[in-house]
Order: structure tokens, then C-alpha cells, then sequence
């Protein structure tokens, strides 16, 4: 039986190798690709290996305690990188690729330009780490951003996924490199598209309080920002945003709902008796309420649960949006 599973599963890294070779977003020998055997082992692409010519004997099983493998041929070198991601998380599958596009324009660019709703929804804030060397030497910044986003791009070096599926670690990646071509596709109507790239972060937050995370007062202060904003209360009577959504800390007794009508939080109750609840750990309450975690690409991603249909939230995606942008303006402990 695990002779059959593990062979599956180099039968999937194959087909995703192929994928990546001949849509361009990996090119000669670079690029990796692991998934997760066991509790215990992984399967990890070979060093020097084409992914676009991968046969079964290329992809080599690792212990994740010792880092050893059996086979003759040798592990990809950013093996570090795989088991560590493996060790802190419990994704089933890890991509690392060399895009071409997404490395030119991160290479000049700091974030990433987003002009279409799809970019906004599906990929949210992308985690640009530093890298200066050919093989990722510092794993943990990798580790840290990924608790944030399910998609990292290496600065002049590429990009890693990960995901319990390898289709959707894929479309991560197509996503990405999809954004940018719209982006360069853009400026070529309008030149000056990229220009405030590398504006400096405003912070306007230096005199606030800091509350502690899902407190009362911290939520209170929240729902006292939406409704003074003009932003949600002119798309709120637009768009008739009236509907109870609830927040929920797991592991705890801590919900808060709340009740708008016409873009303004008319009540704040604590229970979870709403059409739409969305619920996290802290370490990922933490990221959202930072502004380091968009909500809305948390839930896509499996950061974060919904109860309810996205498709009936998305409708009000703009003031949903813009609330979820005011969590990071109350400053936690």
C-alpha cells in the first residue's frame, strides 16, 4: 500500500514538473517540487533534475528528523527549505519555481500592482523576502511569511508555494504570473502605472493605544473606526450592506458579531448566531489584525474557516474589504 501511495504521488510531482516546464515557469534544471509521504517522510525532486523531464527514480524520500535518504541520486539543495516548511505546518505540498516574469518584476518593483479583482481576491499582500544567494541559506523568514500568505516570492530568485493540493499551489504561481503580465501590459498604455511602487508605508497609528488582541475594547474600537469611515458608509447604503457577521477566536469563547444595516454596525453582540462566521487560531488573528493577512485570501487559502458562501460575502466585497483593512488600525498587544 505505501509502495502504491508514494508512487501516486510521483506519478502528481511528474505531472506538476511537465506543467511548469511548459507554461514557462521553469526552465532548464531549476525549480523544485516535495509533497508530504507520511508523518515521518517526504518526497523531494533530485538535484540537477529537469522538472519538465522528471522520471520516477528523480524524486527521492527524505526522513524529516534525519534529512537522510536512501537513494543513490541526492535531494534538491533547498531541501532545508522543504522540510522546514514541512516541520512548522501541515501543507501536504510545496512548489519552489523560478518564474521569469515575477522574477523581473519583483527584482525591480516592492510589491505587487494590483488591477484586477481576481489579483486582489484570490492573492492578496505577497511576502517579498530578501535573497542573496543561490540556494535559500536563511529558511525562517520563508517560514514566518507563509503563516501569512500560501504564495512567498524570493527577491531575485523565485517564488514558493504551498498548499494541500498541488493544483492549487500551481495556480498560486499562474496567478502571480498572470498579475504581472497585466501589470506590464498596462504600462504600455500608461507608463507612469508603476510609479509609486516604491512609496514609503504611511503610518498614521504612532499615538494609538495598544489593546489586547480580541478583547472587548480592542473590537469596540474597531466597530467605532467603520462607523466613522466614509468609505464603508457610502458602499453600505450602495450596495445595502445589511447582514450580521461574526469573528471567532478558536480554542476560546471569544465571538463578536456584528450587525450592520446600511454599512453601519448598528449593535455588537457575542455569539455566533449570523449567516457568516469566520473563525482562526491567534497566530492567525494576529496576522490579520497587523495587516500582514488579508481576510478574504486567508479563507480562500484555508488560513482562516467561513461559515457561509464566499460567493453571498463577495457582493460586498468593497466595504468588506475596506473593515478588514480598519482591523490593522487598532494597534494590539
Amino acid at each position: 500500500m505505501t509502495f502504491l501511495k508514494e508512487r501516486a504521488i510521483k506519478k502528481e510531482i511528474i505531472k506538476v514538473g511537465s506543467r511548469l516546464y511548459h507554461t514557462g515557469l521553469a526552465v532548464a534544471k531549476s525549480g523544485n517540487i516535495s509533497s508530504r509521504l507520511d508523518d515521518e517522510n517526504i518526497l523531494i525532486t533530485a538535484t540537477g533534475t529537469s522538472l519538465g523531464n522528471l522520471k520516477y527514480k528523480d524524486i527521492v524520500k527524505v526522513n524529516l528528523s534525519t534529512g537522510k535518504s536512501l537513494a543513490e541520486i541526492k535531494p534538491s539543495s533547498e531541501l532545508p527549505l522543504h522540510s522546514l516548511v514541512y516541520k512548522n505546518s501541515k501543507v501536504r505540498v510545496m512548489i519552489h519555481a523560478h518564474p521569469p516574469l515575477i522574477n523581473g518584476y519583483f527584482a525591480v518593483a516592492s510589491d505587487l500592482k494590483a488591477l484586477t479583482f481576481e489579483t486582489k481576491f484570490y492573492l492578496g499582500a505577497i511576502p517579498i523576502i530578501e535573497q542573496d544567494t543561490p540556494t535559500v541559506t536563511k529558511p525562517e523568514p520563508v517560514i514566518a511569511a507563509l503563516k501569512t500568505n500560501n504564495l512567498v516570492v524570493l527577491k531575485n530568485h523565485g517564488v514558493v508555494a504551498i498548499s494541500d493540493k498541488f493544483q492549487e499551489a500551481l495556480s498560486l504561481i499562474e496567478a502571480l504570473e498572470e498579475a504581472v503580465r497585466t501589470t506590464a501590459v498596462a504600462r504600455i498604455f500608461k507608463s507612469d502605472i508603476l510609479d509609486d511602487l516604491n512609496k514609503a508605508l504611511k503610518s498614521d497609528l504612532t499615538g494609538n493605544v495598544s489593546l489586547p488582541m480580541f478583547s472587548k475594547e480592542h473590537i469596540q474600537a474597531i466597530v467605532d473606526l467603520v462607523n466613522q469611515d466614509e468609505l464603508i458608509a457610502k458602499k453600505g447604503e450602495e450596495l445595502n450592506l445589511t447582514v450580521k457577521l461574526a469573528i471567532k477566536l478558536d480554542g476560546t469563547d471569544k465571538v463578536y458579531k456584528f450587525n450592520f444595516e446600511k454599512g453601519k454596525i448598528v449593535k455588537l453582540d457575542f455569539d455566533s448566531d449570523a449567516p457568516f462566521v469566520i473563525s482562526a487560531p491567534a497566530d492567525v488573528w494576529e496576522q490579520v489584525f497587523l495587516g500582514k493577512l488579508d481576510s478574504f485570501v486567508a479563507v480562500t487559502q484555508g488560513k482562516m474557516k467561513l461559515q457561509g458562501q464566499m460567493g453571498q460575502l463577495s457582493k460586498w466585497y468593497v466595504p468588506f474589504t475596506r473593515l478588514f483593512a480598519i482591523f490593522k488600525e487598532v494597534r494590539i498587544k
